[in-house]
């Protein structure tokens, strides 16, 4: 199969995994990232169960994130006078193994650049599926053709908006925004776990230290229209919305300027019924995201896996295959359709946010939210697909 040509669009999680298993299933790949290079840092990300852990041993890199992992963070929910109201531990936030988003982007980058060709600074802008073929216009690049073309951009996929349709079609806004600055502000516990803060308000999040996001906050709100890269007017936003509180937000506040990194964007689902349409596929946040979910990690590494396996386990008949994925992932994806983070991290009152703080509490309770997440991130039986090349 090495003259079946493949474009992915986006070099993070979901389109790093997908190249892996195509390319060792003799594809030849080609993918296409905005940014000049691979983008270090970010949140941390995590796995959990025996599906995710399936998978990234059939990939040989369960061992490097392993290595690379950051460890527990316990998060103390405090009041404005730093009193501990609760603890949510390390195991619910960040699963079995937790690693930086870029790590993680960097050790699957490694298993598959030497195999496939990246095109760094660049971005698709036209796509036409002849019924054979896709035809392709790049920003950067010179136009060519491919057989399929994999979307994996992210909630505000560029290759869904091409080939499915505007974002607002697809992409449901629930009701919050949520923001992360700078450098990992955790602090060491004497297990050595890190340690982190969140403090709130009605509506409001502000949560200090621990890799899952050094400088965070959430906030509820209507949808804004707020452009999405006005780094300046998104920092004046969260100067008027968090403007008077007390704890330590006037701190967190003040390094919004000097923040290394910045990231700001709503807290939205996508729904979708089918995530391919004729030749094109979409794989991870761009076909079934959803912000601070718990659960888009996972998703990205298994879409991959099962997106390769059903067009080899088809021949390569990508209409069989296509079909086949559409309902593994549509049935497996089923909590990225349902939940929003945005009440959880940010309830709209005091007595929620004590019913927030109860359920941490509360042995019982916390038994039973682990093992509902538990279930949620197994929720699939995996097929034996082909076996691929060796790599």
């Amino acid at each position: 199969m090495a003259d079946f040509r493949i474009l992915i669009s986006g070099a993070s999680i979901a389109g790093n995994a997908a190249a892996y298993w195509l390319r060792r299933y003799g594809c030849e790949v080609t993918v296409v990232e905005r940014a000049p290079a691979l983008r270090p840092g970010g949140q941390a990300v995590d796995f959990k169960g025996e599906t995710h852990r399936k998978v990234l041993e059939q990939m040989g890199v369960l061992a490097d994130i392993e290595r690379r992992q950051t460890g527990k963070t316990d998060l103390n929910v405090v009041d404005e006078e730093n009193r501990t109201q609760a603890v949510i531990p390390g195991e619910f936030i960040g699963g079995d193994v937790e690693i930086l988003r870029g790590d993680l982007a960097d050790i699957l980058y490694q298993r598959t650049s030497r195999g496939c060709e990246f095109l760094f600074n660049d971005t698709i802008t036209a796509l036409r599926d002849t019924g054979a073929e896709v035809e392709v216009d790049f920003e950067q690049s010179s136009s060519r053709s491919f057989d399929l073309v994999i979307g994996a951009d992210g909630l505000h996929s560029r290759t869904r908006r091409l080939a499915f349709g505007p974002e607002k079609d697809f992409v449901e806004h629930l009701g919050y925004y949520y923001a992360v600055a700078g450098a990992n502000t955790g602090h060491g516990a004497a297990d050595g776990r890190a340690v982190g803060y969140m403090y709130n308000t009605p509506g409001r999040l502000a949560l200090l230290g621990g890799s899952k996001a050094p400088d965070m906050f959430v906030f509820a709100s209507p949808e804004l229209d707020l452009p999405r890269r006005d780094v300046a007017a998104q920092q004046a936003l969260l100067r008027e919305r968090y403007s008077g509180l007390g704890w330590k937000v006037p701190e967190m506040l003040d390094r919004l300027g000097i923040a290394g990194d910045f990231y700001f964007d709503s807290i939205s689902r996508v729904r979708m019924d089918r995530y391919t349409n004729g030749r094109v596929a979409l794989v991870g946040d761009s076909a079934y995201g959803n912000t601070l979910g718990g659960f888009g990690t996972g998703l990205a590494i298994v879409g991959g896996y099962v997106l390769a396996g059903e067009l080899a386990r088809a021949g390569w008949e990508h209409a069989a295959a296509f079909a086949e994925y559409d309902q593994v992932m549509h049935r497996y994806a089923g909590i990225a359709r349902k939940g929003n983070a945005g009440p959880f991290m940010a309830p709209a009152s005091p007595m929620k946010i004590k019913m927030r703080n109860w359920s941490f509490t509360n042995p019982l309770m916390f038994k039973l939210m682990m093992k509902m997440t538990d279930s949620f991130a197994t929720k699939i039986d995996l097929r034996d697909y082909p076996a691929p090349q060796a790599e």
